[in-house]
């Protein structure tokens, strides 16, 4: 139940529905009489948000910190047990319709994971992903991606497949159970890097130690930080997104779900007293 309300309310908390129910709401007022200046005020100021936020730079600066926190991954040259795909790449109910595979703008998870196969051909890979939007079908995305990497010729006796989590802390209560990993062994953690810190926290929570493989960056490097966006839908998405990960960390690191409020390599971790 609280995992069904606490996305119900993130929809209507997410920046960009917000703004835009902010602006119909003021307008709504606006057409009443004993409401109608704080309704205009109200349309106003919400629209004029809407574009500060959706040019301006601000996401950029949000998600920066979550983007840089785990570097890019360097092979030097140690074994690697496994791979670790997290889902949120593929859209499962459409993939299922259209008899084919639709991924979104997450897709480089996918993409990196099948170089990654590739690349170390002995080790296995957990495709880790269930049913977990609220107004979906509870379409399972890991099945439909280990059908994918099958039809372009990957073992499937290599494939684990996790597809009952919801969330990133069940994503790593099941794939530990799943992959078992023992003492010494390497796996790969292949995520959004955005999405990086609060995954390796919560894998780190449940005693699964994994090194970070951060994909899909959504900031450039430099003083691409600072430069305004071309549509106001391209910024918006982004500070949605910026948005939710930032509550998505302070709500783990409340619940207990997460080694620390900023999960850093290493074993350092911000809100964690215990230096390890």
């Amino acid at each position: 139940m609280f995992y069904y309300a606490s996305k119900i309310v993130w929809f209507f908390a997410t920046p960009s529905n917000l703004l835009v129910s902010l602006v119909l709401l003021g307008l709504v007022l606006g057409l009443t009489r004993r409401w109608r200046r704080m309704g205009m005020g109200l349309a106003l100021t919400a629209a004029v948000a809407t574009l500060a936020l959706g040019l301006l730079p601000i996401s950029s600066a949000l998600l920066r910190p979550l983007e840089e926190r785990f570097p890019a991954f360097r092979d030097d040259g140690t074994p690697v047990t496994g791979i670790i795909l997290l889902g949120g790449a593929v859209e499962a109910a459409d993939s299922l319709s259209r008899g084919s595979l639709v991924a979104h703008e997450s897709a480089e998870r996918v993409l990196d994971t099948i170089a990654l196969a590739h690349r170390y051909p002995g080790a296995r890979i957990l495709i880790s992903g269930g049913g977990g939007t609220v107004f979906g079908d509870g379409t399972a995305e890991a099945p439909i991606i280990a059908a994918y990497f099958k039809s372009i010729g990957i073992d499937p006796a290599r494939m684990l497949i996790e597809d009952r989590s919801r969330t990133t802390y069940e994503n790593a209560v099941y794939s530990i159970e799943l992959a078992k990993p023992k003492q010494g062994e390497r796996w790969l953690l292949v995520t959004s890097a955005w999405h990086m810190p609060r995954a390796v926290g919560a894998f780190e929570k449940v005693g699964f130690a994994v090194v970070a493989y951060p994909v899909d960056f959504r900031t450039s490097g430099g003083l691409g930080i600072y430069r305004p966006f071309a549509f106001i839908s391209e910024g918006l998405r982004r500070l949605d997104i910026a948005t939710k990960e930032w509550a998505g960390l302070i709500a783990y690191y409340l619940a207990g779900r997460t080694v620390g409020l900023l999960p850093y390599p290493h074993g350092s971790w911000i809100g964690d007293s215990v230096n390890r």
